[in-house]
């Protein structure tokens, strides 16, 4: 159903969050591809650099005219930056412009960007404020839920900021100082949906399958959802949940041959992003995540974490296809004994079904990892 932040009316309230290294535009065309999410946001780009028109800034907000509704999501503590970084973005297109306030990482913090926002609300307001008046399309902001356990931040900075124009407020439902450990605070998350009095609150964290979306909206009551690692881990997440959460029923999952094509269909997107050697280098990080469906894929990932070329590829997978015959049944499918194990959100409690509950998803490797 139709879901509105400001003046921008989206198909869905499914959204793909912000990954470092990770939802570059070929995992934004995938993930548009399979269906069901309503927003993409890149990566964070430090706005002083896109000013600079830094080429890897640049390449960080590349898009394509299939890549909409898209958000942009810039850091920076320094308002004439920021605000003159959001108006060049609009200029080129762009649906809406997110401000990271959540980003724990020291180099973002100690310039007074990500987390370190949420600790001068003042300052904060002022920078935010400038960009609101300035620009025509949407500001959201993404923010964590305080620096650390005794401080916080969320709720009063919530409201500050919906007084100064912010069209909607994202939260990941831990703190800085939490990075990705320790359950996803959906309490936390709650008293955000309560401070506000009229924007929409986004939820994000620990999102890994339709039934921990439903969660997310039911404990919290957030008007949106959303998912940052379980995207990466199951791009069909934002399709399933839209019918999980329209008929109640799982949908089956993708084959190994449908996650096969669409594997390849990503490489593909990389080297033309990328080019061949770079898309290549890139895509040798992403494969393991793919292959963490396939069941026994130990063959198949000694090769392709080396890969080079889009032939090699190839290979690679045919060579794959026929020793993993190993372990498939009459039928060709999988075993039982050799089935991947599927994962949960780690904020299930001990006392949930065992089918609903599992483990959670590791954060990839990279700048993410010091989340």
């Amino acid at each position: 159903m139709p879901f509105r932040i400001g003046s921008l009316e989206l198909g869905s309230n499914l959204f793909l969050s912000p990954l470092a290294g990770y939802t570059n535009l070929p995992f934004r065309l995938i993930i548009r591809e399979i269906g069901g999410v309503g927003l993409c946001t890149t990566d964070l780009v430090n706005a002083r650099s896109l000013l600079e028109k830094n080429r890897k800034a640049l390449k960080l907000i590349e898009s394509s005219p299939v890549d909409r509704p898209l958000s942009v999501q810039l850091f920076g503590a320094v308002p004439e930056e920021m605000r003159d970084a959001a108006l060049f973005l609009e200029a080129q297109g762009v649906a809406s412009v997110d401000i990271n306030m959540g980003c724990p990482v020291r180099k973002v913090c100690k310039v007074g960007g990500g987390s370190a926002m949420m600790t001068e609300h003042d300052k904060t307001s002022r920078l935010v404020k400038m960009m609101v008046d300035a620009l025509k399309i949407p500001v959201t902001c993404k923010m964590r839920l305080g620096w650390d356990d005794a401080n916080i931040t969320a709720p009063n900075l919530a409201r500050v900021l919906e007084d100064v124009g912010v069209a909607a407020i994202s939260v990941h439902g831990r703190t800085r100082e939490q990075g990705f450990s320790g359950r996803v605070n959906l309490e936390g998350i709650h008293s955000v949906v309560k401070a506000v009095k009229h924007i929409p609150v986004i939820g994000n964290g620990d999102i890994t399958t339709p039934e921990a979306a439903k969660m997310m909206f039911d404990q919290t009551g957030c008007s949106a959802i959303s998912v940052g690692r379980g995207a990466f881990y199951n791009p069909w997440i934002f399709r399933h949940i839209a019918r999980f959460l329209a008929t109640g029923e799982t949908p089956p999952e993708p084959d190994f041959e449908e996650r096969v094509g669409v594997m390849s269909r990503h490489l593909g997107m990389m080297v033309e992003v990328f080019g061949e050697e770079l898309g290549c280098r890139m895509f040798r990080k992403v494969a393991p995540w793919y292959s963490k469906r396939f069941g026994p894929a130990a063959e198949f990932n000694r090769r392709v974490v080396i890969l080079h070329t889009r032939a090699e590829f190839d290979d690679i997978v045919n060579s794959y296809r026929t020793w993993r015959q190993q372990f498939l049944d009459d039928t060709q499918k999988l075993r039982p004994q050799y089935a991947p194990r599927d994962m949960q959100p780690s904020f299930m409690s001990a006392e949930e079904p065992e089918a609903v509950r599992r483990t959670s998803i590791p954060v990839p490797k990279g700048p993410n990892e010091l989340w």
